[in-house]
């Protein structure tokens, strides 16, 4: 069931949001060479509790940790371990914060040093995708568009769309309806109402879109092991747009 939030429920979710993205600032940092992903992690379960809030992720279904951390052709829900960051790596680090029950959910993917060519195509046109998707948002569109204007740019640009992974509502849980594809039909899928607070996350390769999940049943890579990059922000719908939650 897709829930239109009131006012009061927008204002936690901001809050929610804001801290997502302060926590992503705080990371930036230390994203570098030879730092272990589980250190990211404690670093940002410590920030996210220091601003009154909950790692969203942790525990989620059985999460382990406060961060997925996903690098180079791992598409989603990397597990932060011993692993050291490299030269030339990219790290996708999605981050959820709950604030007084509300959350906050966003993903973005950073280079680590310096990155060939390819992986700065894949980073920049992954992240034009997400906003090329957060303009069909107003009021009376359907979720189709966003959908579907995220596709049609993937494709110009020959990037491959992972279509098992989407994105979704956000509230009081962290996974809401409706869902959010990255690919589709222009004027399909549930109207966009204000008040409606949804995650919208492109998920792209630079090879084939074919995934599959690692042992630990949660981390996704591409079955051709090419890079994969992922951004996402959760917006709101406004009776003229909409507005971002998780950025300044």
């Amino acid at each position: 069931m897709i829930t239109l939030k009131s006012k009061r429920e927008i204002e936690l979710l901001s809050i929610a949001g804001n801290i997502v993205y302060k926590t992503h600032k705080y990371l930036l940092p230390y994203i570098k060479e030879g730092v272990k992903t589980k250190d990211l992690d404690k670093l940002a379960e410590d920030y996210i509790r220091s601003q009154g809030a909950t790692p969203s992720f942790k525990g989620y279904e059985g999460f382990p940790t406060a961060l997925c951390i996903s690098i180079n052709s791992e598409v989603v829900h990397g597990f932060p371990s011993e692993r050291v960051l490299k030269n030339g790596d990219i790290i996708s680090i999605d981050i959820g914060a709950c604030y007084k029950g509300y959350h906050g959910d966003s993903a973005w993917t950073y280079a680590v040093g310096e990155i060939d060519s390819e992986k700065k195509y894949l980073l920049e046109h992954t992240e034009k995708s997400l906003y090329v998707g957060l303009e069909q948002i107003k009021v009376g569109n359907r979720i189709g568009d966003i959908s579907s204007a995220i596709e049609k740019y993937a494709k110009e640009h020959n990037l491959g769309v992972v279509k098992e992974l989407c994105g979704h509502g956000v509230g009081t849980d962290v996974h809401e309806d409706p869902e959010v594809p990255n690919f589709g039909i222009p004027n399909t899928g549930p109207k966009l109402k204000e008040g409606m607070v949804i995650a919208v996350e492109p998920m792209l390769t630079l090879g084939s879109p074919r995934i599959f999940v690692h042992d630990n049943n949660w981390t996704v890579e591409t079955a051709d092991h090419r890079p994969s990059a992922h951004f996402e922000h959760t917006v709101v719908v406004t009776a003229d747009g909409y507005k971002i939650l998780t950025g300044e």
